[in-house]
């Protein structure tokens, strides 16, 4: 049995202590301020019941872990048990068996200020952006890793305690609410006795969250041109041949019924200058056919000297909550991401549409 994300601890430094940039390689050994997190093997004093243990053994047991469980004992992770395994990364359980991390937690090396426990979240509250309190609670302890900022999303999960955040590249990670403990591993699910993949119902939400935060006005929309049947957002690279491949196809979208919202994502060098000029055309439609020229010829619109404003930054930086790992990213106005060709004849099937 192997789980969905299997990624090294070693890449938190990455992650959150060196500054990277879109399209370009990061660099772990840039920042001569770097901080070594050291890997949290020593687990809380209080040990784990007998009957949880056992309970806990049967469930992984029967979902398809082979590996030898060493122990089960309290996690770092608020509502949650570690697992330990021989020779692999360790898991971290709810006591239901339901939610399951995988990876080594690290410590946060940041000086912690706000000492109190926060107020864990509800299972209303699943995919909903932390509230300004807790993000700055959490921010307040997070001082020395670089990428942390007011404009990082944060998410509740389905775990009370364990929230889900990413860089402003989209690159996600797991944390404890107090910011103490984090991890590169995401949440999976357990489901009649099987793991059935990343936990889609908070992906979803956490989708439908970043969307309802966008600036309508700075999308740039393509209606349906018939009954409208479909919605969807699609994170763009004027750039990115994939995405000029799927603009081709907005005005048979478009007559089939499907309205598509373009979100500007760059992530070439030259992206955000060359984006930036179409989003300053003065009307929706000038910026339609700007955006229109740049993907289906290659031509890019340059911003007049008047516009001093970055129409593209503010949405790109809300989307960071959607992880993209590449463009174009399409999403059902429901919050799925589609993740096979949209050449195929299930894209259609994908939108319910003919």
């Amino acid at each position: 049995m192997t789980l969905p994300v299997l990624k090294s601890a070693s890449l938190i430094s990455v992650i959150l202590l060196a500054t990277t940039a879109c399209a370009q390689p990061s660099s772990a050994d840039a920042n001569s301020n770097n901080v070594t997190q050291s890997t949290t093997n020593s687990q809380a004093a209080q040990a784990v019941s007998e009957n949880v243990d056992k309970r806990l053994r049967q469930i992984l047991t029967q979902a398809g872990i082979k590996t030898q469980i060493t122990s089960i004992v309290p996690s770092k992770l608020p509502n949650m048990y570690q697992v330990n395994l021989a020779g692999q990364l360790p898991l971290h359980i709810t006591e239901d068996g339901r939610y399951v991390i995988q990876g080594e937690l690290q410590k946060n090396p940041s000086k912690r200020v706000v000492t109190k426990t926060p107020v864990r979240s509800t299972s209303a509250q699943v995919g909903e952006p932390v509230n300004t309190s807790v993000k700055s609670d959490m921010l307040a302890n997070m001082a020395a890793l670089k990428n942390m900022s007011a404009k990082t999303p944060f998410f509740y999960t389905a775990v009370p305690g364990v929230i889900w955040g990413a860089t402003l590249e989209g690159v996600p990670f797991l944390l404890s609410d107090d910011a103490q403990y984090i991890t590169d591993g995401e949440i999976s699910v357990i489901e009649n006795g099987q793991f059935i993949g990343l936990d889609e119902n908070f992906e979803k939400r956490k989708n439908q969250s970043v969307f309802a935060s966008l600036d309508k006005s700075q999308l740039i929309t393509y209606p349906a041109t018939t009954t409208e049947r479909a919605v969807i957002y699609v994170a763009d690279d004027v750039n990115c041949p994939y995405c000029r491949r799927l603009h081709h196809q907005v005005p048979s979208l478009n007559a089939k019924g499907v309205t598509v919202n373009v979100i500007g994502y760059p992530i070439y060098e030259a992206s955000p200058k060359q984006m930036r000029g179409i989003w300053c055309q003065a009307d929706e439609d000038s910026r339609r056919q700007a955006f229109d020229k740049a993907m289906l010829t290659g031509e890019m619109t340059p911003a007049s000297a008047s516009c001093t404003v970055d129409h593209v930054t503010p949405n790109r930086e809300k989307a960071a909550g959607l992880a993209v790992m590449a463009t174009p990213a399409i999403y059902r106005e429901d919050g799925v991401l589609y993740q096979a060709s949209f050449e195929s004849p299930e894209f259609l099937e994908f939108l319910g549409v003919e």
